[in-house]
């Protein structure tokens, strides 16, 4: 039998929509319930796929309904087709009208309390009917589980390099170099000629060892020839260090677009502290063959308008 026979006339969407609810369900009876159909016509739906295709999509237990090795991979496929027709819908409307549309963003944290608001104020500001969905995300064991499972758009933040995820595509927009940071009326900030080692026996605020940013503050120290440093608060929170680095009682690691867009408006002073270069790339990553939508397009357009005035300025 030919695709078309076997396949074009024969594998609906609905069929394929069907299963993946089953699959999500874990039973039948519950699929019909989320559906609003009979259990007899959700089983005859699936048989059908079964005897189209010629494999077995479910294995029926006394646990429950699991995907086969088939179901899964089309099931897998059935996520991206309908993610593809959601964002052709998403396409049509904006044509229809240009001044409406959603957009989902994972961004970092450092990226949020950084650059982020204003690039979100440009964008809102220039598109007030685009809807924004911002999400905070972690770049740790769990790499870009947000985007693969295509619960947001597009991701913006500190990037690992090599970026090696083959899936995923990467676009790096400017480089975040780490500065070290006291309150501006701390003991350290009248000191001259500071180098990291003399500030070993501070009270330093880090990111955690096993998320991106904690992995790269001890590589720094140990470029630096310097100790890993007392830490007695660890966070991801740059809101949090901020405000407690101000207190004047604690010093920190920052990224510079914390103190350039984010935190000028906190008694902060940036240490007379030369670290190690250190490559810190901060990038747009979205999947690699997913079509983007307008409105994400016109959202990247607005980084790079941003960083480039801030560049300037």
């Amino acid at each position: 039998m030919t695709w078309a026979d076997r396949i074009g006339r024969r594998l609906k969407l609905r069929d394929l929509h069907l299963l993946m609810t089953v699959v999500q369900c874990g039973s039948m009876a519950k699929a019909a319930a989320e559906l609003s159909v009979s259990q007899p016509a959700v089983s005859k739906a699936i048989a059908d796929m079964e005897h189209t295709l010629g494999l077995r999509l479910l294995d029926r237990g006394r646990s429950g309904i699991a995907p086969t090795t088939y179901g899964q991979a089309l099931v897998k496929r059935g996520l991206i087709i309908f993610d593809e027709l959601k964002q052709g819908v998403k396409e049509l409307e904006f044509l229809a009208d240009p001044s409406v549309g959603s957009l989902r963003i994972g961004s970092t944290e450092s990226a949020a309390a950084g650059m982020l608001p204003a690039i979100v104020e440009r964008f809102c500001r220039e598109n007030p009917g685009v809807q924004l969905d911002v999400a905070q995300t972690v770049i740790s064991t769990l790499h870009y589980r947000e985007l693969r499972e295509r619960s947001i758009d597009l991701l913006i933040g500190r990037i690992p390099m090599p970026f090696t995820e083959d899936d995923l595509e990467a676009e790096i927009v400017y480089d975040d170099r780490a500065v070290v940071v006291a309150g501006r009326q701390s003991k350290w900030a009248r000191s001259r000629g500071l180098k990291l080692a003399d500030l070993s026996g501070a009270p330093w605020i880090l990111p955690p060892p096993d998320t991106l940013p904690g992995g790269l503050a001890v590589e720094l120290f140990r470029e630096g020839g310097a100790e890993m440093p007392r830490t007695p608060i660890t966070t991801l929170s740059m809101h949090l260090c901020c405000k407690l680095v101000a207190t004047g009682r604690f010093v920190a690691l920052l990224p510079s677009s914390i103190l350039r867009f984010g935190s000028r408006h906190l008694p902060l002073k940036v240490l007379p502290i030369k670290l190690p270069a250190q490559a810190r790339p901060v990038g747009i990553v979205t999947l690699k063959n997913r079509t983007l939508s307008p409105v994400a397009m016109a959202f990247i357009a607005c980084v790079h308008q941003v960083l480039r005035r801030a560049s300037k300025a």
